[in-house]
């Protein structure tokens, strides 16, 4: 906090009050306080060993380590598999561009400020991206026209931008100077934009369903200043309507609130702790096709029918040769995924389900006469595509459980002699609830499920099945059977932290 904002004056002190209505209020934000510290990010990150700005390199640069790498990619992997299912083709764009074209883009004349400074090459001036869409527009542009036919085009890019904050502002992985957007852009007609938002909203439903987290709807309709004529804007607005209608979960209006370049429904995602937080985001743009002379081939004479009083004359030239102007949605789902991995860090408390999980296994030998054993299970497992550490040191057996449980490792295989012999392990969790004795092949069986799952169903770091080898039918496909009084007094029980 500096005075009036500025890094180069004094740094000030901030002070926060709050007032509630009972002390019952008031003993809840402190609870939800203590443990939105206890859960912090940055806390966690350095724990686990997940990732570290270094001062060194700048501030705002993320340098991920080894276990929050493993993080990064499974959750980019599960993003890529589920944009390829729903339709999209993936796109990789430069990371600099020339400065004409964020001229052209209109983002050098409204985000300057954001956006850091040029460098000079060969005499001409470029520009390191603040974000992937004149990249995707000109894709767009490369093939010449394009019809009808080809609409909607869906394509969707893990793009890296840069953007400069105050040292002041950067805040851990939730606010920093590089970062990773899960951009989507679609080039869809007008009478596509219900549809095709209908498709988003229900990824992003998918999404935030698998990583446990429930979400918000607000539809964000035109302010005073904007450009493209009514007609299209009422269009376009009744086209996000009847969408967040057919979707079916309740939304709000927000009048007045949409970009200068068409309205959006910007989508508010709550972890754990209910917190709010603006990740998703849905945005028409009638905007950037027109800056850069975007156009498609209509269909018989829908370009002319679609004229109205207010239409202007390039718009009326393009008629006359029976094109029209695409619509481009902007969509993320993710938003930054640093910004998403901090969140999600702290929505887990750093205890990973094991599809993400940084360290998904351990393998303990009891003596230094397994510890043969104990390699062998390791590449076993990691040939399945698992993370699995073996624990060389040999300490006593509580020692390496209690830290294996402090890591956070999903699962603590044991081995002794007689695991040898019979070639099985001996599985606990990381709460210290033991699974028993199981072979190689159903240990395997039983974490290859669940992972394929994304522990959907399965046993949570809370339940208290006997069984948690078998997955819990899903909520929203059948409700849970009633458990008996017993089972459900000793689940309600709070798992007790493991001690030495």
């Amino acid at each position: 906090a500096y005075w009036r904002g500025d890094e180069k004056r004094a740094m000030l002190q901030r002070i926060y009050g709050t007032a509630w209505e009972s002390k019952e209020q008031l003993v809840e934000y402190q609870r939800r306080t203590a443990e939105a510290k206890r859960r912090d990010h940055r806390v966690l990150g350095k724990k686990l060993n997940l990732f570290s700005i270094q001062q060194e390199a700048g501030g705002g640069l993320v340098f991920w380590h080894p276990k929050g790498a493993g993080i990064r990619r499974r959750i980019e992997d599960y993003w890529k598999d589920v944009h390829v299912e729903a339709g999209y083709e993936l796109l990789y764009t430069p990371h600099v561009a020339n400065l004409d074209l964020w001229k052209t883009s209109g983002h050098f004349d409204f985000y300057k400020d954001g956006m850091f400074d040029q460098m000079s090459v060969e005499d001409e001036q470029y520009q390191i991206k603040p974000m992937n869409c004149p990249f995707h527009v000109l894709v767009y542009k490369d093939q010449g026209l394009r019809s009808y036919r080809e609409l909607p085009l869906r394509w969707a890019e893990l793009g890296t931008v840069y953007r400069y904050e105050r040292s002041g502002t950067l805040h851990g992985l939730m606010r920093v100077r590089g970062f990773t957007q899960d951009d989507a852009h679609i080039f869809c007609a007008v009478q596509q934009i219900g549809s095709e938002v209908l498709g988003v909203l229900q990824l992003i439903s998918d999404v935030y369903a698998i990583f446990g987290m429930t979400f918000s709807l607000c539809l964000s309709t035109r302010p005073e200043t904007k450009i493209g004529d009514d007609a299209l804007w009422d269009r376009a607005e009744s086209a996000l309507e009847e969408a967040l209608n057919a979707f079916g979960q309740p939304w709000k209006f927000n009048k007045g609130d949409g970009a200068f370049y068409g309205p959006k429904i910007d989508v508010r995602v709550y972890d754990a702790l209910e917190r709010p937080f603006q990740c998703a985001t849905v945005q028409l743009d009638f905007n950037l096709p027109d800056r850069f002379d975007l156009s498609y081939q209509g269909q018989g004479t829908e370009a002319k029918d679609g004229l109205t009083a207010s239409s202007s004359p390039a718009e009326r030239d393009m008629a006359e040769k029976g094109r029209l102007r695409p619509v481009m949605i902007h969509r993320a789902v993710l938003g930054s995924v640093e910004r998403m991995i901090a969140i999600l860090t702290e929505h887990y408390a750093g205890k990973w389900p094991l599809w993400l999980s940084p360290r998904q296994c351990v393998v303990v030998p009891v003596t230094k006469a397994q510890l043969e054993y104990a390699e062998e299970l390791r590449q076993i497992y990691h040939a399945a595509g698992f993370h699995v550490d073996v624990d060389t040191s040999l300490d006593k057996l509580p020692k390496m459980i209690l830290k294996a449980q402090k890591q956070q490792y999903n699962y603590i295989l044991v081995v002794g002699q007689t695991e040898v012999v019979a070639r099985t392990v001996n599985v606990r969790m990381r709460t210290g609830r033991e699974l028993g004795e199981r072979t190689i092949s159903d240990f395997m069986a039983h974490i290859s499920a669940e992972k394929a799952a994304h522990g959907v169903g399965y046993a949570t770091e809370e339940s208290a099945e006997p069984d948690a080898a078998e997955p819990k039918p899903k909520p929203e496909q059948k409700p849970k059977a009633p458990k008996p009084k017993a089972e459900a007094k000793a689940e309600a029980k709070p798992e007790p932290e493991p001690t030495a």
